[in-house]
């Protein structure tokens, strides 16, 4: 059974990711979630396979990829009550290090961790 401060989280960022895709038109996010439950996640299962919904987003928006994930990012702040600040001029990601992957695994670890 998954800790219900998982599953929380795990809702919290479905709603992230439903708010920022919806930001862009609802026949455009029915589109997004077309494709990538087509071809790399299920919806339901983003939040355990985060890293596959991230390279799906990649490779369909390529380098604009970074745009959405940014908006997830201040949804799902917004959502635990966490300031984002995002300093564009002085943002550096590695490329194995992608930001979105990076927050939502260790928000993850954090709530599997804490409700042990």
């Amino acid at each position: 059974m998954v800790p219900k401060k998982t599953r929380d989280f795990d809702e919290l960022l479905l709603e992230a990711i439903d708010e920022a895709l919806s930001s862009l038109g609802e026949s455009v996010k029915q589109a997004i979630y077309f494709h990538i439950q087509n071809k790399f996640v299920a919806r339901n299962d983003i939040p355990t396979r985060i890293q596959d919904f991230q390279g799906g987003l990649e490779k369909i928006f390529g380098a604009g990829a970074q745009f959405i994930e940014i908006l997830i990012m201040k949804n799902l702040h917004a959502k635990i009550g966490i300031t984002l600040t995002i300093e564009t001029d002085k943002c550096s990601v590695e490329p194995e290090a992608d930001c979105l992957i990076i927050l939502v695994c260790g928000f993850c670890n954090d709530a599997r961790v804490s409700s042990r």
